[in-house]
């Protein structure tokens, strides 16, 4: 007897361009089979499809649980929230210092904490990026990788003079490092350093070891925030975008890649790339050093919103929204397969804590970031309709590529054994926007009003269901993602 099985679903797999009308039949948390037609009397519970898209679960690759406020409640609101969007597994960014755990020191001290923390706590399944902040961090790569199953680790490129929401001189108080310790361009080429000399020391994962970079340069950011503020023209979210300008990204992204070519570390993840000049950048890198496997990456944020439609300050974000031709570039490297996966940046930032209760149009005042998980799904699903992305490129963008890239083997998408990770869609349900629908715990959303078609109304995490009509149900159960995961019908992971 299966588990269950899903009659009347429209499936959609990456890798497959054709939609197929198939039931699926699910044992054991994974799919079992998929055929035209499965006897129900052969399950011993049954959900009708009726007719909606059956998409893999999503893998939001970029997450932040735990940033603004405890872990504890946040990965609880969160996860829930990136649930109703149809997610399924989500990868948290985690880094000593200032935010987070608000604690520096190893990571061999620190994680424990974590992942204690996270235990049962989670809607959905869940792993963790790190990011080495100092030398002895480095120097734990191989126990990061051999004990906690976490082989992708993250450098903030913009840190060198700024903190998370403007400028910050302060760098050892605010990262937590050693006073005689620098965050600067050394420390990222020797984390580059460190990930290549694990590679060689676990070959057998070395596919799954990754640098990811925030590509962002602090220098030009200082010099264009002083002027931006002494010549008080702009405001808003116009002015932190001329205060980040995209040259500001693509310099960055240059000096990533010659960092991955002097080291011949080649797993290099270029994060949320925000504008036409950061992608010129990253295709120019790519042809310079082919040698270099390249992943790009864009948020959901970056391509539904812009500058006149992001809800004013409650958009901060870094880095910036950007102009609509910003946008509409980010759309044509969509659609010319030079972006690899779209997530969310997720970050819940209360309202309380978003804007200043005396100033909220000082820009410079609200914090960073925002929540927006829950749109990855139903946000691609609406915008592929209006520009003819075929629903397993959706698949693939919002599933597949990031699950292969990071480890997550068992996820992805929708095959006799891989985990049963399902979300179910209306593609035709035209719906708007408002933060009052949403679980999370923010309070607002920068998509306020905006217009989707494409609704999320079920999904499973390993063949429970935890959305039933576009609400969450049960218990949180999601488990902890020690990369690289394997799939049951095949031991080696692959």
């Amino acid at each position: 007897m299966f588990d269950l099985v899903v009659k009347n679903v429209r499936v959609v797999r990456p890798n497959h361009p054709e939609v197929e009308s198939l039931d699926i039949a699910i044992k054991d948390g994974t799919f079992a089979r998929l055929a035209p037609h499965i006897d129900p009397t052969e399950a011993t519970g049954l959900l009708d499809g009726g007719g909606l898209l059956a998409f893999p679960g999503v893998v939001d690759a970029h997450m932040h649980f735990g940033i603004y406020h405890p872990l504890s409640d946040d990965i609880v609101s969160e996860s829930r929230t990136a649930a109703t969007g149809g997610v399924t597994s989500g990868i948290s960014y985690m880094r000593t210092g200032q935010y987070y755990m608000n604690r520096g020191g190893p990571y061999a001290e620190f994680l424990p904490d974590v992942l204690s923390i996270s235990e049962g706590r989670s809607y959905i399944d869940y792993g963790y990026h790190v990011a080495p902040m100092m030398q002895q961090h480095i120097d734990e790569i191989p126990e990061l990788i051999d004990r906690f199953g976490i082989p992708s680790y993250k450098i903030y490129m913009f840190y060198g003079s700024h903190g998370l929401h403007g400028r910050s001189d302060d760098q050892s108080s605010f990262l937590m490092t050693p006073p005689d310790e620098r965050y600067d361009y050394a420390h990222f080429e020797f984390i580059m350093r460190g990930a290549k000399a694990a590679m060689d020391q676990f070959p057998e994962k070395a596919a799954n070891i990754s640098v990811s970079l925030h590509c962002e340069t602090a220098e030009i950011m200082r010099a264009y925030t002083k002027m931006v503020e002494e010549a008080g023209e702009l405001s808003g979210l116009a002015a932190y975008d001329a205060a980040r300008p995209p040259h500001s990204e693509g310099l960055a992204i240059a000096v990533a890649a010659y960092l991955a070519h002097e080291t011949d570390f080649p797993n290099i993840n270029l994060l949320h790339l925000s504008s036409a000049k950061a992608i010129e950048s990253a295709m120019l890198m790519a042809q310079t050093f082919p040698h270099i496997d390249f992943r790009r990456e864009v948020t959901i944020s970056h391509l539904l919103a812009d500058l006149d439609h992001a809800n004013g300050n409650y958009g901060k974000v870094n880095p910036p929204i950007r102009p609509r031709a910003d946008v509409e570039a980010l759309w044509q490297a969509v659609l010319d397969g030079n972006i690899d996966w779209v997530i969310s940046d997720h970050a819940c930032c209360r309202d309380e804590l978003k804007v200043d209760a005396g100033d909220p149009e000082n820009v410079w005042l609200a914090k960073s970031g925002f929540g927006g998980t829950e749109f990855i799904l139903p946000g691609m699903v609406s915008e592929a309709r209006k520009r003819g992305l075929p629903h397993h490129r959706v698949a693939e963008l919002v599933s597949w590529n990031a699950a292969q890239r990071y480890g997550l083997y068992s996820k992805g998408t929708i095959d006799v054994g891989y985990d049963a990770d399902l979300a179910l869609v209306d593609p035709e349900e035209t719906w708007t926007v408002q933060s009052a629908d949403s679980e999370s715990a923010q309070g607002y959303t920068p998509f306020e009003g905006h217009e989707l078609t494409g609704r999320v109304k079920h999904v499973l995490l390993r063949g429970r269901q935890i959305v039933d009509r576009g609400s969450v149900i049960g218990e949180p159960t999601g488990r902890y993602l020690a990369r690289p995961t394997l799939r049951d019908q095949d031991p080696g992971g692959r």
